[in-house]
């Protein structure tokens, strides 16, 4: 009976085919594992917009432009004991109005474990905006714009920030007599 094939050789042909399936997604969740017990996010890093001054932001008479200037401290915090992060890139991004105004770009550095390290963006310029900007009068009067900043980092993790600003106008023509208030910002961690 040499070279008979039959129900039995194709069952064992499937069953060892599923076996070395199942091994390799027992692996990949072993290895998940021991990613996530070694680097669980339990003491994640922290980001803080601590200081914001917004000195120029102003329409042009034809309300077409928008002029601004808005300087920021932005603290971050790594709390963690053992683990230190390389920040490759750093990349803030400031919108008004679901617009983007400007990018700035920070150098660079590296972190270490319980350290705080404070970054400055600036964004400075002018934005064509046509009529488009539908809270600009109310908030001008108010004296406090909202405006979002947005970081996008390169780093062992792949974060993202978003810190959402009411930011006093100091400018001479719509000033405030409010101050900022540290802002805590959000984070989503993409891990995989």
């Amino acid at each position: 009976m040499a070279g008979k094939q039959g129900p039995d050789c194709c069952c064992g042909l499937l069953k060892l085919l599923f076996e070395i399936i199942l091994a390799v997604l027992i692996s990949i969740g072993i290895a998940a594992l021991i990613f996530w017990l070694i680097f669980r996010p339990v003491n994640l890093v922290k980001f803080h917009v601590t200081e914001a001054e917004l000195t120029r932001f102003n329409l042009t008479t034809n309300k077409s432009v928008l002029n601004y200037n808005l300087k920021l401290n932005l603290t971050i915090r790594n709390p963690n004991k053992k683990i230190g992060v390389y920040y490759d890139r750093l990349e803030a991004r400031a919108f008004y109005d679901d617009q983007r105004l400007g990018v700035a770009d920070v150098a660079p550095f590296y972190q270490g474990h319980k350290n705080t390290s404070v970054v400055s963006p600036a964004f400075a310029g002018q934005k064509v905006v046509g009529s488009e900007l539908s809270s600009f009068n109310k908030e001008k009067a108010a004296g406090v714009f909202d405006i979002k900043v947005k970081l996008y980092l390169r780093v062992r993790f792949k974060p993202k920030v978003k810190c959402d600003l009411n930011v006093p106008s100091s400018s001479k023509n719509g000033g405030s007599s409010a101050n900022f208030q540290t802002t805590k910002c959000d984070i989503d961690w993409n891990i995989f």
